[in-house]
């Protein structure tokens, strides 16, 4: 199986379709077409904070029109989909942003998105298993144990948010453990997230997300190679967005 896995695009299309383009990718019959017979995948949360999460959007319902939508969900997917269901929820930490791009469109077009996304996010599972399992996807990641359920609170809350310790940073983001560092198992992960200024590779896992919304990269992961390639932002730089771990 070869697949290429994008990091958090978060409403970044232009840079998106750069870096589709470059990995040999192109558009046939409404299709992702690649040389090599290869597939994209997602990280999840592609809206959100960035200026073009509708586009974003639309590209993901062609996927799923076409039968080639490997996604996993992500935290900021969960909040939309909670909008889009017409839950009250705060728009903050970048889904006033897309929910502006939304209530710009004409009447009939917003509708039609809500109901397609609602349809989409209900089509997906918490995380992805592929290659027969030696590959899983998950938003935020996934720990050892957790792998192979399919529901359940602490699975939701892990792969959406990570492995939170219920404190808050002063900017309000949730305090993480780094649980990467304590994974052992033979599934290799893929996730992300939590930005990073290069992709970080601990264990048996990568997260993918290299802060493009923050100025940073955008990041596909080629899997079995394990290689990354990455095309520049064309966003602000906000360096203060970008964790650090210690060795």
């Amino acid at each position: 199986m070869k697949v290429d896995i994008f990091g958090d695009v978060h409403g970044c299309f232009d840079e998106f379709m750069e870096l589709f383009g470059k990995l040999g990718y192109r558009m046939e019959n409404g299709r992702p077409a690649h040389p090599d017979g290869r597939k994209p995948a997602f990280v999840g949360d592609v809206t959100d904070r960035g200026p073009k999460s509708v586009e974003m959007m639309k590209f993901l319902f062609t996927l799923q029109d076409a039968g080639e939508l490997i996604y996993s969900p992500g935290n900021h997917c969960n909040k939309l989909y909670r909008y889009m269901l017409g839950n009250n929820v705060q728009l903050k930490h970048g889904l006033e942003t897309t929910v502006a791009e939304l209530d710009g469109l004409p009447g009939k077009e917003r509708e039609h998105i809500r109901r397609r996304f609602i349809r989409l996010y209900e089509s997906l599972p918490l995380y992805r298993q592929l290659d027969g399992g030696k590959l899983i996807i998950a938003h935020a990641g996934i720990s050892r144990d957790l792998i192979g359920r399919t529901s359940g609170s602490r699975l939701k809350s892990f792969v959406l948010y990570g492995d939170t310790t219920g404190e808050t940073l002063p900017d309000g983001r949730p305090v993480r453990r780094d649980w990467a560092k304590q994974y052992h198992g033979e599934a290799f992960i893929v996730y992300g997230h939590t930005p990073v200024r290069d992709c970080r590779f601990v264990n048996n896992t990568v997260n993918i997300d290299t802060g493009c919304v923050f100025g940073g990269k955008l990041t596909a992961l080629r899997y079995p190679e394990k290689t990354a390639v990455s095309v520049p932002s064309r966003q602000p730089f906000q360096p203060e967005k970008f964790s650090e771990f210690p060795d």
